[in-house]
């Protein structure tokens, strides 16, 4: 099976997380073809048979260009067995207002592109503080001590959960083939 692994990535966890994907995909015995949205190109194969698509919540919006993508490929990717992974740093809140409100992000995504996945994957991203500038930096910062996140800025802190991740796209591939 050719499975479609569409992203946008702003601070490069995302993509990190595509080629985990990819590699289970691959492990699995099926082929994995990654693209990056932002990118503007086209991906090679006319109609992969499945598609997961993965992208960063910022501000509470996806990239532009993966909205875009979404609403363009909607009716292809509604005839195909599909799964969203959105990365969010507040799914992994201590606080269940905020882990709720990260759990509706895709509902705009999808309301607006008309697309419907059959699977939803939501996973922590990471704070990346040794790529940002001061003044991003700073900011993250102090969300991090509201969120009683590591505020140490002198290394990058990960929080994707690598094994719910690799069990979701064991599941999705399941499903997929079924």
């Amino acid at each position: 099976m050719i499975i479609l692994v569409g992203y946008a990535t702003v601070e490069g966890q995302t993509r990190k997380v595509v080629e985990a994907v990819a590699t289970a995909i691959e492990a699995a015995g099926d082929r994995a073809l990654l693209f990056d949205v932002s990118s503007g190109g086209e991906y090679a194969v006319a109609h992969p048979e499945a598609a997961i698509l993965c992208a960063p919540v910022h501000a509470a919006r996806y990239p532009a260009a993966f909205t875009a993508f979404a609403k363009q490929e909607a009716a292809w990717l509604n005839t195909v067995p599909t799964a969203l992974i959105s990365l969010s740093l507040l799914i992994r809140s201590e606080f269940e207002e905020e882990r709720e409100e990260a759990a509706h992000y895709p509902d705009t995504l999808l309301e607006t592109s008309g697309w419907k996945p059959g699977m939803i994957h939501h996973a922590a991203g990471a704070l990346r503080y040794t790529e940002y500038d001061f003044f991003k930096r700073w900011i993250i910062r102090r969300m991090a001590e509201h969120e009683n996140a590591p505020t140490d800025v002198s290394r990058d802190h990960e929080f994707t959960d690598w094994k719910a991740l690799s069990a979701f796209v064991a599941e999705f591939l399941a499903s997929a083939k079924a």
